[in-house]
């Protein structure tokens, strides 16, 4: 059984094209910067789900984070803002 040079070159050309659009796509998804991770939290809003005398919990993104109120207090329900993180903390203010 021989096959055709014709059937070489079109499996060849196949094979190329396949490896070029995987080596395309996988540096565009290295090329994409992103988004998730500790540093993205700044400046999101966040809603306290244990009241914050200064430390409780808050909820944000599906996530409970240990919280600290920059200042006062603030009840359960209500949004804060996150300031920075530090370390497994978050540093938090009222929204205004």
């Amino acid at each position: 059984m021989t096959l055709s040079p014709i059937w070489i070159i079109i499996v060849v050309i196949i094979v190329i094209a396949f490896i070029v659009l995987v080596i395309n796509r996988g540096i565009r998804a290295h090329q994409k910067q992103v988004a998730v991770g500790r540093e993205d939290l700044v400046g999101k809003t966040a809603i306290v789900e244990i009241a914050l005398e200064p430390k409780g919990v808050v909820l944000i993104e599906g996530e409970r984070w240990t919280a600290m109120l920059e200042k006062g207090r603030a009840e359960a329900e209500e949004e804060v803002v996150v300031q920075r993180v530090e370390g497994l903390k978050l540093r938090v203010s009222k929204k205004q």
